[in-house]
């Protein structure tokens, strides 16, 4: 597992958003989302404002750490995939690259078995787009979020 922090670049943003509202309207998904295993959201597509993705988002890491216990209690890696179903919402969770988790919700509009198509193909996408920031990220002089800060920048902060 990868605890190192995730910079992301508009670029790849731009691609994962793509993805996602892709995957929404291909797999008939009311919200998709990716948060990074801290719990944090990346990025969202559906039907947003019905869903507190904030809260979602942190149990949803916390379930993914509770069956990484499960999994090393097993002498198994990880559960890459979870599924969970309810009387109105069901829920498919799908680790990324071992750093990030896709989130499919939807309803009896659509079915597990396409969502489970989708996703799979959806998956080597985003992990393309994973990797990339990560080689990105490890370039030498690879521009930080930071570089552009000078000390006179951080002066004028503290002067107000």
């Amino acid at each position: 597992m990868s605890n190192s922090q995730m910079v992301m670049y508009e670029e790849e943003f731009t691609q994962i958003q793509s993805v996602l509202d892709r995957l929404v309207r291909d797999a008939n998904a009311n919200v998709v989302f990716i948060v990074d295993k801290n719990g944090q959201l990346i990025a969202s597509s559906g039907d947003v404002a019905q869903i507190d993705t904030t809260s979602l988002a942190s149990l949803t890491a916390g379930n993914i750490a509770a069956t990484g216990g499960m999994a090393k209690l097993l002498k198994e890696n990880e559960f890459a995939t979870q599924f969970h179903e309810g009387e109105k919402a069901n829920v498919h969770i799908q680790l990324i690259a071992n750093r990030a988790i896709l989130v499919v919700v939807f309803d009896a509009r659509s079915s597990l078995g396409l969502v489970r198509l989708r996703v799979k193909r959806t998956i080597d996408e985003l992990q393309r787009t994973f990797e990339n920031l990560t080689t990105k990220g490890q370039r030498p002089g690879a521009p930080t979020p930071f570089s552009e800060i000078t000390d006179a920048d951080i002066d004028n902060l503290f002067n107000d």
